[in-house]
């Protein structure tokens, strides 16, 4: 659509955040693993476990496209000539039109930064799997196997008789619904199995038909019911983290696991994963049911199938209900990865086919019947219209293509739940917004006109989407100066550490935490008795990067009456996490949106307000805010990275290395983290790594949680673990979290940077870049830099391509049409 430079709704796919590396190394041996890892596709782009320490030696996805090698040697530059390594002082601001003809597209580099002709012509990565479409698989899921004979296969029929029942209840439910659509469906009306008997019961005891304590199994365990926040803050209720960590597994069940991998010809290394996400009775799970191996994060489907035929022998095959079952819960999970709540069911079976499944929508079928997966249909309410052969009848006679056809979705409880829960939420605080309090003096006296609409929205709706660019932080924190001089409780939470800086830096100080500190109550205002925030606005800065898990929880602690206001600009990337709960409010409709007219200023501005709208365009820079730096091959990439950071920018800018941040397109790779990393510590900050590979004075990005990413650096080691400073903030990392959650951080990719601000960034697009490349991509990554911009460019014409035709990767969720169905007042006052 043509919009605002910050008003679009992009909705970027989204990484993979799992921790991938070490479960893929200890997984190499299992049968069925293939030989090669996976380079990625368009779609996978965002697949490259960002935010998984682990996973920078591994090409995964795009982002972790490394190429067969160097690209071959392009043609010279237009300009024909070729700057020297002289540095900034060299003139170099000549060769600034030639370097956008050749492709950078962007601004010229101004004179005294250094400057390489000859870009060459990109390189492709190779094609790797995608989660939901992948053909790796089939081979060898015949039930022959090579595999040593195992335990006998258990009963196909091995369930309880009430199990059965269930199942046979299930199916008669399904069927009841695709009978029974008329009419408009409330928010939870298309959950089915566990999921909306658990709904059922939370709202039979909301309108008090039952009380609180009849599903449960004491009255201890019961949910207090919700009341509004009281009046005066209660005190700070210290959490230690918003998702506990798994208990450790015990040893006599680590051991039981570890007896039936390797009868399986697994590894003993995922025993303790395996009981992690199995539980204590890990091991006769697995006996019964091998392909449960799939839950384990880096199991593929090959390679559980290897690990099947060696126990249960020729008696498994590809049809197996239990693998069928496992392999839709697997597509979903891997789907979730890329940011998908849900997918299409046509979708599903087609990946089934993939994997030598003879009838495709049989298993479908029975995984719904049996629980793994929930069904929902979005689409006309039209009987007779959803069989092949109904289908068939109409398609001859009639209005051919009047009626849209209904699109069945299949999507997991975890992810169902908590979009239901977060519209019911979203509609409970715009239903329960009060208007007491008189906003007018303080709209008139707003620092800017968008300042004032944002508090006239925020003064009659409860909820509000108020979307902008950096300069447009400033109206949120009007918003929060003129909530609190009306003696409201206000808070503004962000995405990261530099995010709350910023934000403080615009407003009150006291204003700004960080939303997973707000979560855990390491910092805010704590929680009443009730479990609700002591808050009567939140405004929720980095809104894209919420994923709906987050937000439910956000949402829930959220007492009645209380004001909510997502901000954020639309251009970056979104979460790392399932959903795309920022763009799917804005699309809904289901509140006020406030679209900021304060552009970003200077040239990097300009030019990021550019690549909103699909335009790369070459920009003034006399102060050299924005310099294009063409280059040949991977070598030279890595070569002109270094030096940038460690010598042109803080000669010419007098930006320290410290404050320059690298960001590149993956982890793997010549030109990847992982090799930027090394030869900018071996530049920088030369060590033997004696503490895990990390010396003082590094600098790391620490990930506590799966999509969260914090820069910081490295003080000193000890018994107790890995001492960081992360913003201010001394963290400390035990020594068996290290390897899993800290890596060195003067490289990052851009779902990493999301977020953060650096005075300098240095973004760099190697030739086998192209299929890592989008506009959200290029946008997230050329505004990382407050002060300038150098582009390390060996991408060709494959950067203007990508910002004019490759938008943000759909993501298939519910959100959108759940808060559409939801009655609310009308949100036009």
């Amino acid at each position: 659509m043509t919009a605002h430079p910050r008003g679009e709704t992009p909705d970027p796919a989204a990484e993979e955040h799992r921790a991938g590396e070490d479960a893929a190394a200890r997984t190499a041996d299992m049968p069925g693993t293939p030989d090669e890892s996976g380079a990625g596709s368009a779609e996978g782009a965002h697949q490259g476990a960002e935010n998984a320490p682990g996973a920078e030696g591994r090409e995964d996805g795009a982002e972790g496209a490394s190429g067969a090698g160097a690209p071959d040697e392009g043609p010279e530059s237009p300009s024909g000539t070729r700057t020297s390594d002289e540095g900034p002082e060299s003139p170099s601001g000549a060769g600034a039109p030639e370097a956008s003809a050749a492709g950078a597209g962007g601004a010229p580099g101004p004179e005294g930064l250094d400057a390489a002709a000859g870009a060459s012509e990109p390189e492709n990565a190779e094609d790797a799997e995608d989660g939901a479409g992948s053909t790796s698989g089939a081979e060898g899921s015949d039930g022959g196997g090579e595999g040593a004979p195992g335990a006998p296969a258990a009963p196909a029929l091995s369930e309880a008789e009430a199990e059965l029942a269930a199942q046979r209840e299930l199916r008669e439910r399904i069927e009841k619904r695709k009978a029974g659509k008329e009419g408009p469906i409330a928010a939870g009306g298309k959950l089915s199995g566990p999921a909306a008997d658990l709904l059922a019961a939370v709202r039979a005891v909301e309108s008090g038909e039952k009380p609180g304590t009849a599903f449960f199994d004491s009255p201890a365990s019961a949910p207090v019911p919700r009341r509004a926040a009281p009046a005066a803050p209660a005190e700070p209720a210290h959490r230690p983290a918003e998702r506990p960590a798994a208990r450790p597994a015990s040893p006599e069940a680590a051991a039981s696991v570890a007896e039936v991998l390797t009868g399986g010809g697994a590894p003993e290394a995922l025993a303790r994963p395996a009981v992690a996400a199995l539980g204590e009775g890990a091991a006769g799970v697995l006996r019964e049911d091998p392909w449960q191996l799939l839950s384990l994060p880096g199991v593929r489907p090959e390679q559980a199938d290897g690990f099947a035929r060696a126990l249960l022998g020729p008696e498994c095959g590809p049809d197996d209900e239990r693998r069928t079952a496992a392999l839709v819960g697997w597509l979903l999970e891997r789907a979730a990865l890329r940011g998908h709540t849900a997918l299409d069911a046509d979708e599903v079976r087609k990946a089934l086919a993939g994997f030598a499944v003879t009838d495709p929508g049989e298993a479908v079928q029975q995984a719904v019947a049996e629980g793994v997966v929930l069904v929902f249909q979005d689409g006309p309410e039209e009987t007779g219209q959803e069989g092949g052969d109904d289908a068939e009848e109409t398609s001859g006679e009639g209005t051919p293509g009047d009626e849209e056809p209904v699109q069945v979705l299949l999507g997991l409880d975890r992810y169902a739940l908590a979009e239901e829960s977060l519209a019911d939420g979203l509609a409970r605080l715009v239903n329960s917004c009060g208007k007491d309090t008189d906003w007018t003096d303080a709209a008139a006296a707003a620092p800017s006109p968008s300042a004032g609409e944002l508090i006239r929205a925020a003064a009659h709706a409860g909820l509000v989407v108020h979307s902008g660019g950096e300069s447009a932080r400033a109206e949120p924190a009007a918003l929060l100066a003129a909530a609190r001089g009306l003696g409201l409780r206000a808070l503004g939470t962000t995405h990261s550490p530099d995010g709350r800086r910023r934000l403080a830096a615009a407003g009150d100080p006291g204003s700004a935490v960080t939303l997973s500190d707000l979560l855990s109550g390491e910092a805010g205002p704590g929680r009443d008795a009730d479990g609700a925030f002591a808050l009567d606005l939140l405004v929720v800065l980095d809104a894209p990067q919420l994923d709906v898990e987050t937000a439910a929880m956000l949402v829930e602690s959220l007492a009645d009456g209380t004001r909510l206001v997502l901000s954020g600009d639309p251009g970056v990337l979104g979460s790392a996490g399932a959903g795309r709960v920022f763009a799917d409010v804005i699309a809904s409709r289901a509140c006020p949106h406030v679209v900021s007219r304060t552009p970003d200023p200077g040239p990097i501005g300009e030019l990021v307000s550019g690549i909103g709208i699909g335009e790369l365009a070459q920009v003034e820079a006399p102060g050299r805010e924005v310099v294009i730096v063409p280059v040949r091959d991977p070598g030279e990439a890595v070569h002109r990275t270094v030096q940038l950071v460690a010598d042109s920018v803080p000669r010419a800018l007098g930006v320290p290395s410290s404050d320059t941040q690298v960001i590149t397109v993956g982890h793997g790779g010549p030109v990847g983290t992982t090799a930027l990393n090394a030869a900018l510590k071996q530049r920088l900050n030369p060590g033997p790594g004696r503490f895990g590979g990390f010396d003082p004075g590094d600098r790391v990005v620490h990930v506590p949680a799966p999509g969260r990413a914090v820069p910081g650096t490295v003080v000193s080691a000890d018994a107790e673990g890995l001492h960081l400073d992360c913003a201010g903030t001394p963290v400390v990392v035990p020594q068996d979290r290290v390897e899993a959650s800290v890596r060195h951080g003067w490289a990052l990719s851009a779902h990493q940077a999301a977020g953060t601000r650096w005075p300098a960034a240095v973004v760099v697009l190697p030739g086998d870049a192209a299929q890592g490349l989008s506009r959200p991509w290029v946008y997230t990554a050329f505004s990382r830099g407050e002060r300038h911009l150098s582009v390390v460019h060996g991408a060709d014409q494959a950067l203007p391509r990508a910002v004019a035709e490759v938008p943000a990767q759909e993501r298939t969720t519910r959100l959108a049409p759940l808060l559409e169905a939801l009655p609310t007042p009308d949100a036009s006052r």
